[in-house]
């Protein structure tokens, strides 16, 4: 792929303008091929790229000569030392073409491609200025302007083409300087690397400081008209305080860089305070002798300001200032880049944060611990889901999913799903229907669409946890005295690719009970797979059961949360050491289960006639005389007559109360009809159709959920403090 078109020839205007001003403020005193490696390395750090070259055309006919290079090691420079006019390569195609040409073409380096402007000359191009590009796809019309720009700086500082251009870059790079070179050659790839702009800090403290001699470093960036440390080297905790967060309308040396846009060199305590004479305190705080400060330029805009410094006075040659500032240019163009990874990073991860519940509810039944751990090595979200959801009768779903792959769409997926199983689950459908339902919703997503989720509904009454799975690990149980089961049902293909019916398992739960779930991402890793994850997860979740005590003082214990969550630390530090060597989200979640006490329980059958209605009532008075919540006896003995006469009035027999004492009073009548029932409209002329009107007035909350054999209408009620 190439591109080819005539650069502007004009600086002005442009958002480099900045970089051409540095170019000509270096141009005095810098002879051969110094002004070349200048424009190289400027040009590099304008394209973001991974090296810049000079070529001449040679005292030979045909040839392209290497005169300068920026960011290659000797090795690589070596291989771009001789070009044939005639050739294919973007620097030949260039001179013939006298426009600009990017080719996706990284001439044996780990570049995208190569962008190269011509030198322009009286009778022709006498040159080329080349960028190894970094991103894909061609420079940008900004970058092409500065680069053709320099180009044309370039040309202006050669003059006559003789051979001691070629043997002055040749000892450059068989000398002392080629030794620096590599050093930025390994700096280039560093930040290219660079994810995030801790990444960039830690690129420049381990590639820069050390071939410089330096022992201090300071990374300041803009953000909302001041100065805040990114990251700093060699300075007193005290010290990066004082400094953090001062405005840019303060007079201090990184202000100043990064509003003229010049970098600073100071040799000397003497030189710093006859630039900057109000900042003596400041400097002596600092502890340092010697400071290169390096404004960060990118897109044109000042973003930050890069403070080299050193304990004792030294001199900045004019290579190593030149070397400096282009390497100032190559950390602002990475800081930029990975600044913008962060925000989508943060934003993403905000998102899902916000997607998952922000505190699991404490029931009577249920109290639960939980732990999302986002991939190590991923700098995408995942689909990784739990949730606990309160449902009649005292009753708790437990649920968690995983939406296959990782990236926005996921997690939206996982949104769509956690918000579809909270709905299907306020109706009370079974396990199996409910997982029926959300496979058709991945479905519908498209055939690419699959996600696996667990989901549990556990009766304190019975002690039965009712479940179904598609494509997920069942849970691990954990009796009292430590016991660890792994229950193994035949396994139902993940939503979207499975076909109803899906199976219906249940676990005969002991009073006090843990159930342990999981997503593939804590079990499964290269190193093992999920059967060997799941072994391991059983003998970690049995040690840290033991270790916890989370059993020792009775199942009403207010103490088990925290424990759970240490339960959940435990385990996770136990099969993830190394969070960041991970490449997949992972979720534990720990359920402590809890049966409801007997006496907490009355359940009455009711005869297949009128007088059903009258012996409720008396039910009703009895036992909560025996509760001491006589307060409600006239609510619950409304909503008891009401229940129980629609079951008479609409229904089928024999009808069967049940009452449950809990955070609320539950009144549960059933019946065998699979009728549903509706508040109804009631005119004022009429003398009925006003019964759920005041059973739903008097209660929380009621509904209806459907059974094998019938229906179930329920009611709560406050309990009075």
């Amino acid at each position: 792929m190439a591109t080819a078109n005539a650069g502007p020839r004009s600086s002005g205007g442009h958002p480099e303008s900045a970089r051409l001003r540095l170019l000509g403020s270096e141009a005095k005193g810098l002879a051969g091929s110094e002004a070349l490696t200048l424009a190289a390395q400027q040009a590099m750090a304008a394209l973001g790229g991974l090296g810049g070259l000079v070529h001449l055309r040679g005292t030979g006919p045909g040839e392209l000569r290497l005169a300068a290079v920026s960011g290659l090691g000797p090795v690589f420079a070596e291989a771009w030392s001789r070009l044939d006019e005639s050739g294919q390569a973007a620097p030949a195609r260039a001179v013939r073409s006298g426009s600009h040409i990017w080719t996706a073409d990284g001439m044996g380096t780990h570049a995208t491609g190569t962008a190269s402007a011509p030198l322009p000359g009286a009778d022709g191009p006498i040159g080329v200025l080349s960028v190894l590009t970094a991103r894909p796809g061609p420079p940008d019309r900004r970058q092409w302007t500065f680069l053709t720009s320099a180009a044309a700086w370039a040309a202006a500082c050669v003059g006559p083409v003789t051979g001691e251009w070629f043997s002055e870059a040749d000892r450059a790079r068989d000398g002392a300087p080629a030794e620096r070179t590599f050093h930025m050659s390994e700096l280039t790839v560093a930040l290219a690397e660079a994810l995030t702009s801790r990444d960039v800090v830690r690129a420049v403290q381990e590639r820069v400081l050390p071939p410089f001699g330096a022992d201090g470093m300071l990374v300041e960036v803009v953000e909302r008209d001041h100065l805040h440390i990114l990251g700093s080297t060699g300075y007193t905790r005290e010290f990066v305080a004082e400094i953090e967060g001062v405005p840019l309308t303060t007079h201090t040396a990184a202000t100043t860089v990064l509003h003229t846009g010049t970098p600073v060199f100071a040799e000397s305590p003497t030189e710093f305070l006859r630039r900057f004479p109000e900042l003596e305190a400041l400097m002596l705080a600092s502890a340092k002798r010697a400071w290169a400060m390096l404004p960060l330029i990118a897109s044109g805009r000042g973003i930050g300001c890069c403070v080299i410094s050193f304990a004792r006075e030294r001199t900045f040659s004019d290579e190593q200032r030149t070397l400096l500032t282009a390497l100032s240019g190559l950390v602002a163009q990475a800081l930029e880049r990975a600044r913008l990874y962060d925000a989508e990073h943060t934003r993403a991860q905000k998102l899902q944060r916000g997607l998952l519940p922000r505190t699991l509810p404490s029931l009577p039944a249920v109290s639960a611990g939980a732990r999302y751990l986002p991939a190590g090595q991923s700098d995408e979200v995942g689909g990784d889901w739990y949730d606990v959801i309160p449902l009649s009768g005292d009753r708790v779903a437990l649920v968690v999913g995983d939406v296959m792959g990782h990236g926005l769409s996921e997690a939206v997926t996982m949104a769509r799903l956690r918000t579809a199983v909270r709905t299907l689950a306020d109706l009370d459908i079974p396990p199996d229907d409910l997982l029926a339902h959300l496979s058709d919703l991945v479905r519908d997503l498209g055939d690419d669409s699959y996600a696996t989720c667990l989901y549990a509904e556990y009766d304190p009454v019975t002690g039965i946890c009712a479940f179904s799975t598609a494509g997920h690990p069942p849970p691990i149980v954990v009796h009292r005295d430590g016991t660890v089961l792994r229950p193994e049902p035949s396994a139902d293909p993940p939503l979207g690719a499975a076909e109803p019916p899906f199976g219906t398992h249940e676990l005969h739960l002991p009073d006090d009970a843990l159930l342990v779930f999981c997503t593939d991402g804590l079990v499964e890793s290269a190193a093992r797979d999920i059967d060997e994850g799941l072994t391991q997860l059983e003998r970690s979740v049995a040690r840290a059961v033991a270790d916890h005590s989370l059993f020792s003082t009775g199942h009403r214990d207010e103490k088990a949360e925290p424990v759970l969550e240490e339960l959940c630390d435990a385990v996770v530090s136990d099969l993830l050491p190394d969070r960041e060597r991970t490449d997949d989200d992972a979720v534990l979640f720990i359920a402590h289960t809890r049966r409801t006490p007997e006496d907490d329980v009355a359940s009455f059958s009711l005869p297949d006639d009128p007088r059903a209605a009258g012996l409720a009532r008396r039910h009703v008075r009895e036992q909560l005389a025996l509760w001491d919540l006589t307060d409600l006896e006239m609510t619950t003995e409304l909503v008891v007559s009401e229940l129980v006469g629609n079951v008479f009035r609409h229904a089928s027999g024999p009808a069967r109360l049940r009452l449950l004492r809990s955070r609320t009073l539950i009144c549960e009548v059933y019946d065998g009809s699979p009728t549903t029932p509706r508040i109804r409209r009631a005119a004022s002329t009429d003398e009925g159709g006003r019964g759920l009107q005041l059973v739903a007035a008097v209660s929380q909350r009621w509904g209806t959920r459907f059974l094998s054999e019938g229906k179930c209408i329920w009611s709560e009620q406050a309990l009075t403090p």
